[in-house]
């Protein structure tokens, strides 16, 4: 199908339109502009390049066969998101996350605090996939003990939120995870893979800075988790068996087991380990004395499929055990099909086309194609005012581009999470800064300057393209 002829001018409406919408759609809706709100905006933006698309003689039919196309696309991603919420699932009821965040808990040390933050929050948001969770409660917690220890509460919150983002943006439990391959049509692991080169020495820039600042300040009192960690005894059986299943996911994702493979797999193995590690929990949620069949059953493919609520004596944990299941991945598999929707007919009028050779023809380098990625990202942050949309817009917007200079999709969703995901956090009308400010209690601009991993990553991102530093390359046959 060839591509049609659009000028710059006609190619930019759409897209100059999606944005103001979602700009205000933002401000109406604030946190819940991902109920839905969002995602119809997207079709309305669809629908404007599809009036673009008639002007310009571009059939109904032409644009209907790309969107089938992008649809196609994101199939496995998709599946991925899914198997994601079942893991997570299974998971939680085997007692495999409340073991990473028992034994998290016990490196807290007044001598090593703030590095200390990052680290417990890491291992949370590794576990969990959302930094939203990790702040809501570890990270209130430890906001609690900080204040105890005398140390100024913005550099505490920015301890907490860049070990949250450090692992939501590692984790593949995580949408954003996720969601920026599927927008770069790369592949989920590939895209955790490549993400390391940048994000590691990220956080390790980050610990040492918060290891220095640590001893500029006398701490005062002792930390004291044991009232956490009592909680997640009481109702879990918290054991090291329990990491032979994230051990054996790990073990076929370094043997480049296929994605689905690896979470279906996963999600099997949890479901097991909680019938044998936890079985007063499946009989307590079930609310059946005796462990039968039918209702083990239920209850393994509840935490499967649907929401599951663990209730422990600290309300703090409540929060954070909680999984949504499959159930709960549907709201970004509504984004992604809206946006592919959205994607399809702009890609099908010709506009994606006309952007992207526009901005070649400026973008005369790789950094320079890198930086406006980061940079269109960051914009994005600031007027959309989400982070799932500083990922989808320029994701769609710069694939072509990327492709026709022979770079791979990894550099496009690596760059997507170095300058979308994390520095959604650092603008206080964004929706990610208003909620991290709001449930720890500490203005943005207390923790800007403390949030260190999230504005030194998209740095370490610019400056792995400026010296040409593990920039990969498609294969020419």
């Amino acid at each position: 199908m060839k591509t049609p002829i659009l000028s710059l001018k006609a190619a930019l409406v759409p897209l100059i339109i999606l944005v103001l919408l979602l700009t205000y759609n933002v401000t109406v809706f604030g946190d819940d502009a991902l109920s839905g709100s969002n995602q119809f905006i997207l079709l309305v933006g669809a629908a404007v390049a599809g009036l673009v698309g008639i002007k310009n003689k571009v059939s109904y039919g032409q644009m209907l066969h790309k969107v089938g196309e992008n649809l196609q696309s994101v199939t496995g991603p998709i599946l991925i998101l899914l198997l994601v919420g079942a893991l997570a699932g299974t998971w939680l009821l085997s007692g495999i996350i409340p073991a990473m965040i028992y034994y998290g808990l016990q490196i807290a040390n007044p001598s090593f605090f703030l590095p200390a933050c990052v680290l417990i929050s890491a291992l949370v948001s590794l576990a969990t996939g959302s930094s939203w969770s990790t702040s809501a409660t570890i990270g209130i917690a430890l906001i609690g003990i900080g204040k105890a220890l005398g140390l100024p509460m913005g550099m505490v919150a920015g301890a907490v939120i860049s070990g949250a983002y450090f692992g939501d943006k590692l984790s593949p439990l995580s949408d954003t995870t996720n969601l920026a391959p599927a927008m770069a049509e790369g592949e989920l692991f590939t895209h955790i893979r490549y993400m390391l080169y940048t994000t590691l020495p990220s956080i390790i820039i980050t610990l040492i800075i918060f290891v220095i600042l640590g001893w500029g300040f006398a701490t005062t009192g002792e930390v004291d988790t044991s009232t956490l960690s009592v909680s997640i005894r009481e109702k879990f059986n918290i054991n090291l068996w329990l990491f032979i299943v994230p051990l054996a996911v790990i073990l076929m994702i370094i043997k480049k087991t296929p994605p689905l493979v690896a979470l279906f797999v996963g999600t099997l193995l949890g479901g097991i380990f909680a019938l044998l590690f936890q079985p007063q929990l499946i009989m307590e949620l079930s609310g059946n004395p005796i462990l039968d069949f039918s209702t083990t059953y239920k209850t393994i493919l509840n935490s499967i499929t649907v929401a599951t609520q663990i209730q422990t004596t600290d309300p703090l944990l409540n929060e954070l055990f909680s999984s949504g299941g499959m159930q709960g991945m549907l709201g970004t598999v509504w984004l992604i099909i809206c946006a592919m929707v959205f994607g399809g007919v702009m890609d099908a009028i010709g506009a994606l086309h006309t952007i992207s050779n526009a901005f070649l023809k400026r973008a005369q380098t790789t950094f320079q194609l890198i930086a406006g990625t980061a940079a269109s990202s960051l914009t994005v942050n600031l007027t959309a005012s989400d982070q799932y949309l500083a990922i989808v817009v320029p994701g769609k917007m710069f694939a072509q581009a990327y492709k026709d200079r022979k770079l791979a999709p990894e550099n496009l969703s690596r760059t997507l999470e170095d300058a979308g995901t994390v520095t959604s956090v650092l603008a206080p009308w964004n929706t990610c800064g208003a909620y991290q400010s709001g449930v720890l209690g500490v203005g943005v601009g207390e923790y800007f300057i403390y949030a260190i991993f999230n504005w030194i990553s998209p740095l370490m991102t610019l400056f792995y393209a400026y010296f040409k530093i593990k920039i990969k390359t498609l294969k020419v046959y």
